[in-house]
């Protein structure tokens, strides 16, 4: 199989843990691709030019890193990332949920960035900054939710892509103000899977 990715994406980030996780590593390509560039020639191969992009075995491609993570669990028959029934799985969704509206947030943000700096627009930039700080303001007092210790799940590494975008971010800090979010961080950020994900600082 090959996933295309780009380095500074946490929803390609999210699909290359889970990877590793599932010991996948040699199963799976990794390919980094070259989006956002006109003409680029991942558009031959996805039009829509988003990543993480999957190409299965038998040539059927995936988008979308949830798709791609729950097709990715299920391949071997061994999933780790099944959830719960009842009450306790609606709270394992809205954790995800909340964790990727931060991912969510904190990308549309970075791609501002990205922008040469005649056409970046300072009021997105503002709003997501400010959005960054109040999630993070909830995330203090979710994180202590059981659904965030334990086991791996995939709230934890949703959330912990999202968080680690600060690489490439050198004006998000989501630090200040939230000690048990960062303890919490430090610990799952050296788990070897994340370890080895982490995206490298802009150059």
């Amino acid at each position: 199989m090959k996933l295309y990715i780009t380095e500074g994406s946490p929803y390609a980030r999210i699909a290359r843990v889970v990877i590793i996780e599932k010991g996948f590593d040699s199963r799976v390509e990794i390919i980094t691709a070259k989006t956002r560039a006109a003409g680029s020639p991942y558009y031959q191969i996805n039009p829509s030019g988003r990543v993480p992009y999957l190409i299965r075995d038998d040539g059927v491609a995936l988008e979308e890193s949830q798709l791609i993570c729950a097709y990715l669990d299920q391949l071997d028959g061994q999933p780790l990332f099944n959830l719960p029934t009842g009450e306790p799985g609606w709270e394992a969704r809205r954790l995800e949920a909340l964790a990727r509206s931060l991912a969510d947030g904190l990308a549309v943000w970075s791609r501002e960035n990205a922008r040469p700096e005649g056409e970046r627009s300072p009021t997105t930039i503002k709003h997501e900054a400010a959005r960054g700080v109040r999630m993070a303001d909830v995330w203090e007092k979710e994180i202590n939710h059981p659904w965030m210790h334990g086991t791996l799940n995939m709230a934890q590494i949703t959330l912990a892509c999202a968080l680690g975008m600060a690489a490439r971010n050198p004006d998000l800090h989501w630090r200040p103000g939230h000690p048990t979010l960062s303890t919490w961080y430090d610990r799952i950020a050296a788990r070897p899977s994340l370890a080895a994900t982490a995206p490298p600082p802009l150059r």
